[in-house]
């Protein structure tokens, strides 16, 4: 599985950003795809993910700022890109926002603890830095 980021920049507060992520190279046609963040001294940190079935989950930090969305390849399961829309940013949503695809298991993982963890994640791309100030 292959996964490239785009679309991050600098913004004023109160602005918004589109992220992009464009899959390829997976074959099962059930997945969930997510995005995390990470800012500097920080770990990790859960976004929003979205599995094949339309089922979303939003960090509680996120909630009503942020959406996820994806749109597939015609003719092509294989292929796809992952949206994030980010409205009114502030300055702590400045991070390193990373694009993650998983099974299908990660969203009933999620949806049973609340959480969504990075371990549930196999496939990872090399970030778009998000600059808000």
């Amino acid at each position: 599985v292959q996964l490239v980021e785009s679309g991050g920049g600098s913004v004023q507060p109160g602005g918004s950003l589109r992220l992009s992520c464009a899959a390829s190279g997976y074959t099962y046609s059930s997945i969930c795809m997510a995005w995390f963040r990470q800012a500097p001294g920080k770990e990790r940190e859960a976004v929003a993910a979205l599995h094949t079935d339309g089922t979303t989950y939003y960090a509680d930090s996120v909630k009503g700022s942020l959406t996820i969305s994806k749109v597939n390849a015609v003719n092509d399961n294989s292929k796809g890109t992952l949206y994030l829309q980010m409205n009114i940013l502030k300055a702590d949503d400045t991070a390193l926002y990373f694009c993650a695809w998983g099974p299908t298991s990660a969203m009933p993982a999620i949806q049973a603890r609340g959480i969504m963890s990075p371990l549930w994640f196999a496939a990872w791309g090399q970030g778009t830095q998000v600059t808000v100030s």
